[in-house]
């Protein structure tokens, strides 16, 4: 049994825990995994991210393992398909947003060559690290959050308003979030 010190947001859940543990506030600089969670930060959007966590391999089954060039051809009917798919949220604006995000992402990756490269340097490559002391008082957007989300609209992202973004920044470790006296706070 783990008894380290964790962040009081994921404790009692081990889905929650295991995605703390090993992933969230990694920095992440691989496209197909950028992708990855952009698109489940979207689907997140007015929900809570166990619910995200619980239905993660249905989204990766049904949106072709998070493939951002096969997401980007999606038609008609595969929308509809996706619309009818009961282990995904079936909302047609995200759904329609991830199709539209993924051509977005590869107008980004032509632009900057890689969109990791593009998304790190809104912090010159280096992580934000606060110092949070309980995760509920953690800030839900910040300036740079609107600065990032007001430049994806810009560029055609749908579904980036900055609490999005900001949650985007700490899922790929753009930002260190963890509360100061858990174990993953000095690892990440």
């Amino acid at each position: 049994m783990n008894n380290k010190q964790k962040c009081g947001w994921c404790v009692g859940d081990t889905l929650y825990e295991a995605y703390h543990d090993k992933e969230w506030g990694v920095p992440i600089y691989d496209d197909a995994i950028l992708f990855e969670f952009l698109v489940l930060e979207t689907f997140q959007a007015g929900l809570s991210w166990i619910t995200i966590l619980k239905k993660r391999e249905n989204f990766r089954q049904a949106f072709n393992d998070f493939n951002y060039q096969k997401i980007a051809t999606y038609k008609l009917d595969k929308i509809n398909n996706l619309l009818q798919d009961t282990g995904i949220i079936r909302n047609n604006l995200k759904v329609n947003a991830t199709v539209t995000n993924a051509q977005a992402f590869m107008k980004v990756q032509t632009e900057f060559d890689t969109f990791s490269k593009y998304i790190w340097q809104f912090i010159n490559e280096k992580p934000i690290i606060n110092s949070v002391l309980n995760y509920k008082d953690a800030a839900p957007n910040t300036a740079l959050s609107d600065t990032i989300s007001k430049d994806l609209k810009k560029r055609g992202f749908k579904f980036v308003g900055s609490t999005v973004v900001y949650a985007y920044m700490q899922a790929i470790g753009m930002v260190n979030d963890h509360e100061m006296s858990c174990f993953r706070y000095s690892e990440v």
